[in-house]
């Protein structure tokens, strides 16, 4: 990556937290959108959630969707316009609680758009509350001891649910806690807007990301929490990649 600014970002002072992932992100779909799809029409999906000012920091056009209905309103806008690059972005509340439906049946259904979920195993806007994908053991401001999987039951793999749908093109687990992941992130965004284009149905990226302020960490030890903790129960890769028969 280079260091100049995506010609697609705004030059809007973030609100996210310091050390949020949030902003690596949002420059990954940017460099992705600058290389390769500069000429096309981009219509992105913003979510409840700490990303829901996403729209300020893009200069093209957004949605705003209700809580949890993103992949609903992304199937509207993508069967509108058929032609356009449309992705939502949504965080673990959105789309692995009040949203959990909605991606089931948009996947199912083989909708030609890309979700982009961003997974920091909390409800970070809301105070840090235990989520669908908050792992066993985590410490939250509703599970004060540590999810307890014999009570709160245990985190969700939105991933390996979406692999075996007819109606998915590719789906990939990814992070940006080092260099070389964030990288790959990259790659797999690149890719899943690759076979949106191409018609070939569904895509998904999953994006293990920290959360400094919730977790109670620095960034740097946050990011260390995933490589140390949070890669023990959600596994990296690409899962399924239509395009090349995985």
């Amino acid at each position: 990556m280079g260091f100049k600014r995506p010609e697609c970002l705004t030059k809007e002072s973030m609100h996210y937290c310091p050390g949020c992932g949030h902003g690596i992100i949002h420059r990954l779909i940017a460099e992705v959108i600058d290389e390769d799809y500069k000429e096309n029409k981009i219509i992105g999906v913003a979510p409840v959630g700490c990303a829901v000012f996403i729209y300020d920091y893009f200069n093209f056009d957004f949605v705003a969707a209700a809580h949890g209905r993103a992949t609903a309103a992304a199937t509207g806008v993508k069967r509108s316009i058929p032609d356009a690059l449309v992705f939502s972005y949504q965080g673990d509340g959105d789309i692995a609680a009040i949203g959990t439906s909605e991606v089931i049946h948009a996947a199912t259904r083989g909708e030609n758009f890309t979700a982009i979920f961003v997974n920091n195993g909390v409800y970070a806007m809301t105070g840090g509350q235990m989520a669908p994908t908050t792992i066993p053991g985590q410490v939250t401001v509703s599970s004060p001891y540590g999810r307890d999987p014999k009570v709160q039951g245990y985190h969700i793999k939105l991933c390996e649910m979406l692999v075996p749908l007819d109606g998915v093109a590719f789906v990939a687990r990814t992070s940006i806690h080092n260099l070389k992941n964030i990288e790959f992130t990259k790659k797999a965004i690149k890719r899943a807007f690759e076979l949106q284009m191409n018609n070939e149905g569904f895509s998904i990226i999953e994006v293990l990301s920290n959360c400094p302020t919730n977790w109670g960490l620095s960034p740097c030890e946050s990011m260390k929490r995933i490589e140390n903790e949070v890669l023990k129960y959600y596994s990296l890769g690409i899962f399924k990649d239509k395009g090349r028969g995985i």
